[in-house]
């Protein structure tokens, strides 16, 4: 006999709130991008909502009118979660999920779920628990509300208190455990990469789910886990490529996002020694997304945070097959953005830009890829060769 018994899909609500009337268009794009972590989540995101707000509540992000709106939707339609593209405060959480009775997930706390999910080894394993207890140490009150004394006076004094303490006092205990184990990690990991010799390092960086480890694949020959999904990749991978006859290391590492939580930039940067110590970063960007730039900016962020500004860049604009151009109604009131420039434009601009070498291709269909191995190739000469820097190179 087989079960016949259906699997129920968790399904959620998405929310944020707007400041401005002229941002509601990128914020549904924000919303977009929440709904794919939801999905790689395995949550079904069901409707959205949006409040226009200078700034979000301090004690409920929403105001009460919209909170209750959003209540009988959860109750009518059986919600599990609703899911906040901010990450929410231990009040606003707590004051939340008292009204509206049902799990309240801000953007920090889904992207560590996935992040837990997706971790294979020991090293990732343990650099997302201590991401996850930093995140959880502020909001351990909210956790205990209801072992507090509601009154004073003696013979009355409750748990909640030492309890809390209690718990405090693991979670740092198991924070510090952590990090001393990462720094064994860390001395094992810069072992082995002085162990590598000289050989020139090359490390792709990007968006998350722009395509590094299929471009990682396509060059080194080899197998690394490629998914159309958010954070597939969250281990460093390195291969050894070589190219006519000129060898190097091309490491994979994890992708960035926006508003990638602190807690994980932190404990992820010492897999990001690999960016740190690279020769040549290899960006990748999804040019057919309707914020590539935003996203590109993110990614220069994000490299500056962990001390990888400076690096010379080759710039990889991957997915041209799946690049759509909207005509620009000249008429309208609407800015012109870069969904209405023509892939032929977008590429002479990018490469009318000095000191920014960068190529356009397609991995999924190997558009292009001769040529991004024949420019490696070149690059990884040059380095070698020692003779001219890499900005000066002629293109």
């Amino acid at each position: 006999m087989y079960d016949t018994q259906e699997i129920k899909i968790e399904t959620a609500v998405i929310a944020t709130a707007v400041s401005d009337k002229d941002k509601i268009r990128e914020a549904e794009e924000y919303l977009d991008e929440l709904a794919f972590l939801a999905e790689t989540a395995s949550i079904k995101v069901v409707k959205r909502f949006t409040q226009r707000l200078d700034h979000p509540i301090a004690g409920t992000y929403f105001g009460t009118g919209k909170l209750a709106e959003i209540k009988a939707y959860i109750e009518e339609n059986c919600i599990d979660y609703i899911i906040f593209d901010d990450e929410l405060s231990p009040t606003q959480m707590r004051n939340i999920e008292k009204e509206l009775h049902c799990s309240v997930v801000d953007r920090t706390g889904l992207i560590l779920d996935i992040f837990a999910d997706r971790a294979q080894t020991a090293y990732a394993k343990t650099q997302v628990e201590l991401a996850q207890y930093q995140y959880l140490l502020p909001r351990l009150t909210g956790m205990w509300t209801h072992l507090e004394r509601q009154r004073g006076g003696i013979g009355v004094r409750g748990p909640g208190e030492s309890q809390l303490e209690t718990d405090r006092r693991i979670v740092l205990d198991r924070i510090s455990a952590l990090k001393e184990q990462l720094k064994k990690i860390d001395r094992q990991m810069a072992s082995q990469r002085s162990n590598r010799g000289k050989l020139v390092r090359i490390s792709l960086v990007g968006y998350t789910n722009v395509g590094k480890s299929t471009i990682m694949n396509l060059l080194s020959k080899s197998d690394v886990f490629a998914e159309n999904k958010l954070f597939a990749t969250l281990d460093t991978t390195v291969r050894k490529v070589v190219l006519e006859n000129v060898p190097f290391l091309l490491s994979d590492t994890v992708g960035f996002i926006r508003k990638l939580p602190t807690q994980l930039i932190e404990a992820f940067k010492s897999t990001l020694d690999e960016v740190r110590e690279a020769d040549i970063l290899m960006h990748v960007v999804d040019i057919s997304h309707p914020n590539f730039e935003d996203q590109i900016a993110v990614v220069n962020r994000t490299l500056a945070e962990i001390g990888a500004k400076d690096k010379p860049v080759f710039l990889v604009f991957n997915k041209i097959d799946a690049y759509k151009y909207e005509e620009y109604d000249e008429f309208s009131l609407q800015e012109k953005t870069s969904r209405n420039y023509s892939l032929q434009e977008i590429k002479n601009s990018w490469m009318a830009k000095e000191h920014n070498p960068c190529i356009f291709i397609s991995a999924k269909d190997r558009v292009g890829i001769d040529k991004l191995r024949n420019d490696l190739y070149k690059m990884v000469a040059e380095i070698h060769a020692g003779k001219y820097p890499f900005n000066n190179f002629l293109w």
